[in-house]
């Protein structure tokens, strides 16, 4: 950020970014060169998690996340009970059928630093779009946006992209089924792309709801407690 003022990172798309909760890895959507697909994920490490400047070249994660299509919005989940870490990310045909196509999946960390193949997670998945999951820092929640039936209506009573969530009483056990977070949160507008903070009692997302400064504005919401009972971390 020389002068003030924010560099480009390169000439193509970068973005979905996500944080691991130790503040190493930093996980984003790309489709530069040496990928796939038509989107990868990516990923930089940091030794320093203070130096905001530190980041070494980003590596594709490679034929077990990435394929063909539309990879994308990657959340990395890894605590004690949990076993190996996992990666939850969208995956769908193409970008421009993601509203269709698109759902959830899950890739395991294996011992040589390398991501096997993913696979699809059928409970939290619809015939419609599902994704940029989001999970909680103790595996018992996770957010992601869907256009499924029980989404918001616009207008013209065309369903809109809604913000759900999916919990579990164990990291080893299935998701129970999705429920839709309510007019509180979700709107007749756009409302997708969430992310839970590292201690679960805040949730950001997107949003292209009246109100904003734009097209699509950031919002946030809060919560006193965490729903579930058996934390970690």
């Amino acid at each position: 950020m020389p002068q003030g003022a924010w560099t480009s990172t390169s000439h193509f798309t970068e973005n979905a970014v996500s944080l691991s909760r130790d503040g190493h890895w930093l996980f984003f959507n790309s489709n530069r060169p040496g990928g796939f697909g038509e989107i990868d994920i990516w990923a930089s490490y940091r030794q320093d998690v203070h130096d905001g400047f530190g980041w070494q070249t980003p590596v594709n994660l490679g034929p077990g996340v990435n394929t063909a299509g539309f990879d994308a919005g990657a959340s990395y989940f890894e605590n004690e009970e949990g076993g190996a870490p996992l990666l939850f990310f969208g995956r769908g045909v193409s970008f421009a059928t993601q509203g269709t196509t698109t759902d959830i999946w899950v890739a395991e960390l294996l011992p040589d630093g390398t991501f096997g193949n993913a696979r699809p997670v059928p409970e939290l998945n619809s015939p419609q779009g599902d994704q940029r999951p989001s999970i909680r820092f103790d595996g018992l929640e996770i957010f992601f946006y869907s256009n499924r039936p029980g989404s918001t209506v616009d207008a013209s009573g065309n369903a809109t992209t809604d913000i759900w969530v999916a919990t579990r009483k164990d990291v080893r056990d299935a998701w129970d089924a999705p429920v839709n977070l309510g007019s509180v949160v979700n709107t007749g507008a756009a409302d997708f792309n969430p992310h839970i903070s590292g201690d679960g009692l805040t949730l950001y997302f997107a949003s292209s709801r009246p109100g904003g400064c734009g097209g699509f504005d950031i919002y946030m919401t809060t919560r006193a407690k965490l729903k579930g009972e058996r934390l970690s971390g």
